[in-house]
């Protein structure tokens, strides 16, 4: 879970993932940022993107270092530095609706593992 919930982080901070492009793009604006960035909870059970599907094993003290190195990043950076910055595939975003992107994934985990 740790490895996944890191690859949101990735794709706002690292260059390892692809960008959507054209028609795909412009769904993901369409179709998904206001599910990701709007205020309602993530229904159980709802289908992923390809990227944030992990394959094989996870060592948890790395994905837990990374994951911590990552919410250190987001507080030392602040506010500002993600106000309208560009998202993987949404566009830009106000630095509301990266809180809610970053707060709202790991806190659907969280639920998920009763954590």
């Amino acid at each position: 879970m740790l490895a996944h919930v890191n690859v949101a982080y990735e794709m706002a901070f690292e260059n390892l993932h692809p960008k959507p492009k054209g028609f795909k793009k412009l769904l993901l604006k369409l179709f998904v940022k206001k599910a990701v960035t709007g205020p309602k909870p993530y229904p159980k059970n709802t289908r992923t993107a390809p990227v944030f599907i992990i394959k094989g094993s996870h060592n948890f003290e790395v994905e837990q270092k990374r994951l911590i190195t990552y919410l250190n990043k987001v507080l030392s950076l602040g506010k500002d530095h993600f106000e309208q910055l560009e998202s993987h595939g949404f566009g830009p975003l106000s630095s509301k609706e990266w809180n809610i992107l970053f707060a709202k994934h790991m806190e659907h985990h969280l639920q998920q593992f009763r954590v």
